[in-house]
């Protein structure tokens, strides 16, 4: 395409708005790009012609899809949150979303003990933990996945801040189609290019799919044995330490602040105990777990719970990169095994923010020396202890978590 042509584009999309023939300019150049380039990638790497018309066939650019930079554009953070965990963390905790993972999950319990057991066995990943994850990404792959693999995969592999991530994954699709995992103008996926019950982007189906049924198949689609199978081998691969849990809620003394959280600071739970760091139920932390590392978690800082959580929640956020997920999974998965109850402390009410509004605290932070982990609008666990930092040099009491205060005062 034409500088001239590229900076018209610009032009055009300033306001977030494309025209009709541009986009048919556009949609002409995704459809050489899918000829000139995809193609030679696809077969170099085994892909038949059949399998990728097959793919492509009738597909058109998905303009719907979030995230996506069209030639000529700039990257922006969105003002508007597309994911719940981009929110207040209460709102990611609904008593209807837990409800519904605990009490089907007990039901799968109970049909699957046999491969949850030897799945167990195998991985050391615990069934409970298994069905957790399995009902968050599919609901025990009841959900609707109403979106073709192929267009999202296609047009975030050609407009979207990850590009080349997106094309990665494009590519390992046509070779999941090639191996006739499913075939191709079936292939249904997620918004973000996810498959099957376990939502595995395509390279993790190549890599993780696994037989659990014994058919010689590894059938993520159509077969809740292969399910629970490839999810315990993704954790697996990804180091779920057999025999020790996920994390515990836990009460933190004033005396302990709120910017010791994160893995990089973490430290034995015998050391967090002596620390006054206790479970809040009120009994000790199991002694084989003493020794073991451990590390704080507080989503939502002091307005929320905490919690004492080892390296297999970190083998979780593997799965999905949210602490709320990988909470989310830990405590849906105690609910089904061990019929635990809500969390004991309550989230506390906070103040209504957009993305661009932390995004904005971030760089301030950032200016100051903090590390935040990236001006992303997202509250993570830097971004996190960095508030409360910035807190504590101002003589306030940390809470370590964004506020509109906050913001106030440090646009000042």
């Amino acid at each position: 395409m034409s500088l001239r042509i590229l900076l018209v584009l610009s032009l055009l999309l300033c306001g977030g708005m494309v025209a009709a023939q541009d986009r048919a300019a556009i949609e002409r150049q995704f459809q050489s790009w899918l000829k000139t380039d995809v193609w030679p990638r696809a077969r170099k790497v085994g892909v038949s012609r059949k399998t990728f018309h097959a793919a492509f066939e009738g597909v058109r650019l998905n303009w719907k899809l979030p995230d996506l930079v069209p030639p000529g554009s700039i990257p922006q953070v969105p003002r508007k949150q597309r994911q719940a965990e981009f929110g207040a963390p209460a709102r990611y905790f609904s008593r209807g979303a837990i409800a519904g993972a605990t009490s089907v999950g007990r039901q799968m319990a109970k049909r699957h003990k046999g491969v949850l057991d030897a799945v167990e066995r195998q991985t050391g990943v615990p069934g409970h933990i298994i069905l957790a994850i399995w009902g968050r990404e599919s609901a025990y792959g009841r959900a609707a996945i109403p979106h073709d693999a192929f267009e999202v995969l296609g047009t975030k592999a050609f407009m979207s801040t990850r590009a080349k991530y997106f094309l990665q994954e494009l590519i390992a699709a046509l070779l999941v189609a090639e191996a006739g995992h499913v075939p191709a103008r079936k292939m249904k996926s997620s918004w973000a290019g996810a498959l099957g019950q376990p939502q595995f982007m395509p390279s993790n189906v190549l890599k993780h799919a696994a037989d659990g049924d014994g058919d010689g198949k590894a059938d993520i689609w159509g077969s809740e044995a292969d399910t629970i199978a490839s999810i315990g081998a993704y954790l697996q691969h990804h180091g779920w330490q057999t025999g020790r849990d996920w994390g515990f809620e836990v009460s933190v003394p004033p005396s302990v602040s709120c910017t010791l959280e994160g893995p990089d600071q973490g430290r034995s739970i015998a050391d967090w105990a002596a620390l006054g760091v206790g479970r809040v139920s009120g009994r000790p932390f199991p002694a084989h777990e003493l020794s073991g590392q451990g590390s704080l978690m507080m989503p939502a800082g002091r307005l929320g719970p905490t919690f004492l959580v080892t390296p297999n929640f970190y083998v979780l956020k593997e799965y999905n990169m949210s602490d709320l997920y990988a909470l989310f999974v830990g405590h849906v998965g105690d609910r089904i095994a061990f019929g635990v109850g809500d969390f004991k402390t309550g989230w506390a009410d906070v103040d209504s923010m957009l993305r661009s509004d932390v995004a904005a605290m971030q760089r301030a932070l950032e200016d100051q020396g903090h590390d935040v982990g990236g001006a992303d609008g997202l509250v993570g666990f830097k971004t996190r202890r960095s508030i409360g930092r910035w807190q504590e040099t101002q003589g306030s009491q940390a809470t370590c978590f964004p506020d509109a205060g906050l913001r106030s005062a440090l646009a000042r």
